[in-house]
């Protein structure tokens, strides 16, 4: 038997990624370009195909024909896990499919993140699994689920939910988690002003669906004013103050939650500096894994041309530097010129963009 049979995926990718700025302007946050490899998206599925999760279903509300056809092109050809679309799976599998430009149907307006667990529940916590790992569609990570499913099914909880050790001074970001010596969850606040343990929440977690509909139906019946339709900030706080048994599972990987312009430079930089191997990550802006240049500390997914100094940065595919220029702690996305000439510091090249004049900074994102 498969270590992660009877698990059912939920991907949360409705976000509008409004604290990304202009790269979002033309994208779902999913859809991002990150690492010279892939989009944000595709490390919560690689992870989930490389884990064996049988299904994964798709919770998703902004420009969701986009990241359907992304989802269609690069991740329904693997035999041990089937995307399910939720309303619109039965459309998007048809023999005429979605047509080029179409948008799907809208799906209904959700409030927070429990309410996409509520909207999708008939495919969600349908028959035929026994717990749903929820994932989001903007964390980078690589991550084998099985020996935290194997945990969660031997402790005989409820909820699991991984956790990993951070600065303190950087908890308040987060939803900050206390535990006891056995990893039994006592409290899950969400960006605490003071925080009192240097543990957080990564955000992903398995939940039993017969307590999770049990938990779901109590908040409901709270009314519409009387919650926050929030995982971190409603159903966890709610299992454990009713007793549910909510464990962690610390994981010691790199994990990063990319929620702002910053974050999205500096995590990407931080790359430069971690064993996370590039042919390791998932593929899906070119078929080539992009390539790490220790003598310059970068990785790069574009060729770097003679008289061109490339230091500290990430050059995705696709993009272009000119001889005589220098980029140099930034990001370059697809279809980005930096021209001949040009220094660029600090910042993000957008796709599409041509950089003509000295760039430091993020101002212009």
């Amino acid at each position: 038997m498969s270590a992660l049979e009877g698990v059912r995926a939920g991907l949360l990718a409705g976000g509008l990624g409004e604290r990304m700025g202009r790269l979002t302007d033309g994208l779902c946050k999913p859809l991002v370009p990150y690492a010279a490899s892939c989009r944000l998206v595709d490390f919560s599925l690689v992870n989930a195909v490389r884990s064996g999760v049988p299904e994964v279903v798709l919770l998703s509300l902004h420009r969701e024909s986009d990241l359907a056809r992304h989802l269609l092109a690069h991740w329904t050809g693997h035999p041990g896990t089937r995307i399910h679309f939720g309303p619109h799976d039965e459309l998007l599998r048809s023999a005429g499919g979605l047509a080029e430009g179409e948008p799907l149907p809208p799906r209904p307006p959700e409030h927070g993140t429990a309410d996409a667990l509520l909207t999708n529940a008939e495919y969600l916590l349908a028959p035929g699994a026994r717990d749903v790992l929820v994932q989001h569609a903007d964390h980078v990570y690589l991550l084998d689920y099985a020996p935290m499913v194997a945990a969660h099914r031997e402790s005989g909880a409820d909820c699991t939910i991984g956790v990993q050790r951070i600065e303190r001074r950087y908890v308040s970001l987060f939803g900050m988690v206390e535990v006891d010596d056995e990893l039994r969850v006592r409290a899950l606040v969400e960006k605490p002003a003071e925080p009192t343990s240097d543990l957080v929440f990564t955000a992903f977690g398995l939940f039993r669906i017969d307590t999770l509909r049990e938990v779901l139906d109590e908040l409901t019946a709270l009314g519409e004013d009387g919650w926050q339709h929030d995982i971190s900030k409603d159903v966890l706080p709610h299992m454990i103050a009713t007793g549910r048994r909510v464990s962690a599972f610390p994981i010691s990987c790199y994990w990063a939650d990319i929620g702002t312009v910053e974050r999205y430079r500096v995590e990407q930089l931080k790359l430069l500096d971690l064993p996370m191997d590039p042919q390791a990550m998932p593929r899906t802006l070119s078929s080539a894994a992009p390539t790490y240049l220790p003598g310059c500390n970068s990785l790069v997914g574009a060729p770097v041309p003679p008289g061109a100094v490339v230091e500290g940065s990430v050059l995705h595919p696709g993009s272009r530097v000119e001889p005589g220029a220098e980029v140099r702690g930034s990001i370059v996305l697809p279809g980005a010129t930096v021209a001949e000439g040009v220094t660029v510091a600090d910042s993000i090249v957008l796709a599409g963009e041509t950089v003509t004049e000295d760039r430091h900074g993020l101002a212009h994102v």
